[in-house]
């Protein structure tokens, strides 16, 4: 079953709860993060927890829990749960008070949600998707988690309505990562990811990915590129908590290397399954 949770209570996830006052609904004023259970385990939960620390110290917003405790209320509404492969999503606003711009003295609201894992059919990503690159009108500060999406919103909307199964933002001439995912390349066997600066979001599964490819002597490059580059590349992929890995085989319609999933790609999903199958054994 899904559960939710607001400031210290659980309840029904459909249960109606949102105050007015909320700064989260009035003005997006707070962060969230998305962890994936498998097997009854979080994976990567630190790791995640410590970017929702990173992110809301960014906006200068003191959470209500440490991360123990966050670890803590998360594996109780796991047991609560009994899901073995579920997704928890949580959010932290700067709290409830009249609307007004400067900051209330008053403390942060916390809400979670856990609920069963929406995977991606395997038939999916066996095929591989086509991508469309869209300009980036969000603003300089994307490592932020935040929880203002709208920019984020409209260009995966707009993406699909076109037919594509993701939007990629291109700033000043740059591919810097998806709506909602984080772009790789390869090319002449090396890994091309863009450089974790403000204009990305720090994925955790990009970091993962990155730390694999290293174990498996794959070349990697950090580095800023171009829309020639990715299209004259060998192979393509998508990553994130939900999508972990996701092989790119159009870009505008235009095919990627040979059209379809490339080794790389299909080599470094295999091994992150194993990195999250492992977990708890």
């Amino acid at each position: 079953m899904a559960i939710g949770f607001i400031n210290g209570q659980w309840i029904p996830v459909e249960q109606a709860v949102l105050p007015i006052d909320e700064r989260g609904h009035n003005f997006g004023d707070g962060v969230y993060e998305v962890i994936r259970v498998y097997q009854g385990v979080p994976f990567k939960m630190r790791e995640h927890l410590e970017r929702l620390l990173k992110s809301a110290e960014a906006i200068l917003l003191k959470l209500p829990y440490t991360i123990e405790e966050l670890e803590a209320l998360i594996a109780e509404g796991l047991a609560k749960t009994e899901l073995q492969e579920a997704a928890v999503y949580m959010q932290i606003t700067r709290g409830i008070a009249t609307r007004v711009h400067l900051f209330p003295d008053v403390p942060a609201s916390t809400t979670m949600t856990i609920r069963p894992a929406a995977d991606i059919p395997s038939n999916v990503r066996e095929a591989g998707i086509n991508v469309t690159l869209v300009e980036d009108e969000r603003w300089k500060n994307c490592y932020i988690k935040s929880l203002n999406l709208l920019p984020n919103v409209i260009a995966k909307q707009k993406a699909k309505d076109q037919g594509f199964y993701e939007a990629v933002f291109v700033r000043d001439g740059i591919v810097l990562e998806g709506s909602s995912c984080n772009i790789f390349l390869v090319k002449d066997g090396v890994l091309i990811t863009p450089p974790a600066n403000r204009f990305i979001l720090h994925g955790i599964t990009r970091a993962t990915l990155l730390d694999i490819a290293s174990s498996l002597q794959i070349p990697v490059e950090e580095k800023e590129f171009g829309p020639d580059l990715l299209l004259s590349a060998d192979e393509a992929f998508l990553t994130s908590t939900s999508m972990e890995v996701m092989p790119i085989i159009a870009v505008d319609n235009q095919p990627i290397g040979t059209g379809k999933p490339g080794e790389i790609s299909l080599k470094l999903h295999a091994h992150y399954r194993d990195s999250y199958k492992r977990v708890g054994v």
